[in-house]
């Protein structure tokens, strides 16, 4: 199961897993891009192990590897409670 977490100005959606067994949480971002498709990217946290980046650019990647950083800490405690809408609820 994924998780909302954010979507930014762009209509970039970051979502994210339950934690697993072993303490890892899958994050995913995808953007739309101009022909219809998207461009996507998969961090696993909390090793910060990228994977199956596609259409982005160096810079963005720079961008989102910072967001997820600064981030990190609440989606691995949101990942444990059933994301951000049922953790805020409690």
């Amino acid at each position: 199961m994924m998780y909302p977490y954010m979507t930014l100005n762009d209509d970039t959606e970051i979502t994210h897993s339950e934690m697993k067994d072993d303490g890892s949480v899958k994050v995913y971002i995808e953007t739309p891009d101009e022909s219809g498709g998207f461009h996507s990217a998969v961090c696993w946290l909390p090793q910060y192990r990228w994977e199956n980046i596609n259409g982005y650019s160096e810079s963005e990647m720079t961008f989102f590897q910072e967001l997820i950083r600064n981030n990190a800490h609440l989606i691995l405690e949101f990942s444990q409670d059933g994301g951000v809408l049922c953790a805020t609820r409690a």
